[in-house]
């Protein structure tokens, strides 16, 4: 159903470089690209995950309440990601564990702000 997810970022070189490492790990690669805008994925089939320059000319803010969460194959993926996603500067937002029976997360923020989880099933 979701097609892809967009979040702003100012310094997009920067933020190109935290998601090519962190969204490389997961089998994506750079799908499109402008001076502008960045978007990942494993499949052109697939769903997306993109950055880009507020179209406004603003800085880019995050939106209260939105997180994007990438789905993972196993708790130790989980683990691996979200260690990753600290090392290269996320804001830990709560560290990779269960919650509950079935659902094994992990959640950070990026080097913008935005709120995002790396979770499987269990």
């Amino acid at each position: 159903m979701i097609g892809y997810v967009t979040l702003g970022a100012d310094d997009l070189e920067k933020s190109a470089k935290f998601y090519d490492a962190l969204l490389g790990d997961m089998g994506a690669k750079r799908m499109m690209e402008s001076d502008s805008f960045i978007a990942w994925s494993a499949a052109p089939q697939q769903p997306a995950i993109s950055i880009a320059k507020p179209h406004d000319g603003k800085p880019a803010s995050v939106g209260n309440g939105v997180m994007v969460a990438l789905a993972c194959d196993k708790p130790e993926t989980v683990d691996r990601l979200y260690k990753k996603a600290i090392e290269l500067g996320a804001a830990d937002e709560g560290p990779a564990g269960p919650r509950g029976d079935t659902f094994y997360a992990g959640y950070f923020r990026d080097l913008d702000g935005n709120k995002l989880n790396f979770f499987c099933m269990t």
